[in-house]
Formats: C-alpha cells, structure tokens, sequence
C-alpha cells in the first residue's frame, strides 16, 4: 500500500521561501523517478519537478531557477524548496512517482500541502 504524506506548506509574501516534504512508504520509491506536482485552482494537476534515484532533477520552465527538488533515499523524503514565490505558485503540491499512470499502484495520493502566495 503505497502512502504519501506531504507537509511545509502554508501562508507566504511575495519573494518569500517554502519548503515542502514528502515522507513515503509502502512502496520502494528509492527505485523510481519522483515528481512533486501541483494543482492550481481550476487548473488540472501538472509536474513542476522531478528527481531520478540517482539524483538527475527535471524542471517546468515556470520554476526553473526558483524551486529546487532533492531526495534522500535513506529516509524516503524528497523535499521541493522554493524560494522567490509567486502568487501563479499558489496550488496544492502533491508529490508521486514522476510516471505516475504507468501503474495503478501509484494511482494513489497524498492529502497534499496548500501553498499560498498572497500580500
């Protein structure tokens, strides 16, 4: 039974810095590409990052430069830092395996955590 539990988000100015963990069980994430993904309101859910096992880190061009995505396979967390936040980041992140629909193991998400980018 896979499980994700995501957590750090929250309330943040403009400029302003988060930074989002992903805690996972049940499953060998440590084997699989991950993705932290994003729903804006409205909006379907899109990839914003990814990470493989061994550390090769993929980007949406919206936060290139901005968001930072990194794992630790030893204590199955992969974590999104984010800094200079825009109000267009506000969404609830959910991360996954990168490749999600390839298997309906990993049809299953986390709660997620809301981030809120708002003067």
């Amino acid at each position: 039974q896979e499980k994700l539990v995501e957590s750090g988000g929250g309330l943040v100015q403009p400029g302003g810095s988060l930074t989002l963990s992903c805690v996972t069980s049940g499953i060998p994430y440590n084997l699989y590409k991950m993705g932290w993904f994003r729903q804006r309101p409205g909006k379907q859910r899109e990839l914003v990052a990814s990470i493989t096992p061994d550390d090769k880190a993929d980007y949406q061009d919206s936060v290139k430069g901005r968001f930072t995505i990194s794992r630790d396979n030893h204590v199955n967390t992969v974590w999104l830092q984010m800094n200079n936040l825009k109000p267009e980041d506000t969404a609830v992140y959910f991360c996954n395996v990168a490749n999600w629909h390839s298997d309906p193991i990993f049809h299953s998400w986390g709660q997620g955590t809301q981030v809120t980018v708002s003067s």
